[in-house]
């Protein structure tokens, strides 16, 4: 595969990245694939941390930042009782096509807890169609990403582990509502959502 590609997920890359800009200090990519976004955080970041539990992408990934002495990829689960105390906080935690391979609000609340005070959780999420109006969303958008996908020439499958998501988008929106108050959750193109949540400098 080319060092560099294009599809759903990658879209998403160039804000991420510009708001990381404007915090720098060290970032946690969680579910961190085959590294592309990590490599692109290295430009912003002080340090960077990726995570995977899958052993062939973590491979991909050291080998893709393998000239980069301050990333680091880490063979983990993000769910690991230890997790938190091994690696630390972050001032951006990183989430792209990943929460819905989590128990969401225990995902939720274990990416959470990996923010330093100050910082920003960034989840770029796949939510299910289950109302009208998920499902209108969607058709509606089949032509125009078809159009886009060609104009960029998708990379759509990139040789991760994938799996449909579970809930909806308004569930998703509940959850993050008990788990994480505060956080900011909105529908977006190319059939994701993003969740913003920023950890007060001092927690109450």
């Amino acid at each position: 595969m080319a060092d560099d590609y294009w599809n759903h997920n990658v879209a998403f890359h160039r804000r991420i990245v510009r708001d990381a800009a404007r915090r720098g200090g060290s970032a946690l990519d969680v579910g961190c694939g085959d590294g592309l976004l990590l490599a692109r955080l290295t430009a912003v970041c002080r340090c960077v941390v990726g995570l995977d539990p899958d052993e062939q992408a973590v491979a991909r990934a050291r080998r893709r930042l393998e000239q980069i002495p301050r990333a680091k990829i880490l063979l983990d689960d993000v769910m690991d009782p230890g997790l938190p105390e091994r690696i630390g906080t972050f001032e951006t935690v990183s989430c792209v096509a990943t929460l819905h391979h989590l128990p969401l609000e225990p995902g939720l609340t274990r990416l959470s807890g990996l923010v330093a005070p100050g910082g920003r959780l960034i989840v770029v999420g796949l939510a299910a169609n289950k109302s009208p109006w998920d499902w209108t969303l969607s058709a509606l958008a089949v032509l125009p990403l078809r159009v886009i996908g060609a104009m960029h020439r998708e990379t759509p499958d990139i040789g991760v582990v994938t799996s449909a998501p579970r809930e909806s988008l308004d569930e998703i929106r509940a959850a993050a509502t008990r788990s994480l108050p505060g956080a900011r959750v909105r529908r977006r193109f190319y059939y994701r959502y993003t969740l913003i949540w920023d950890r007060p400098v001092k927690d109450s």
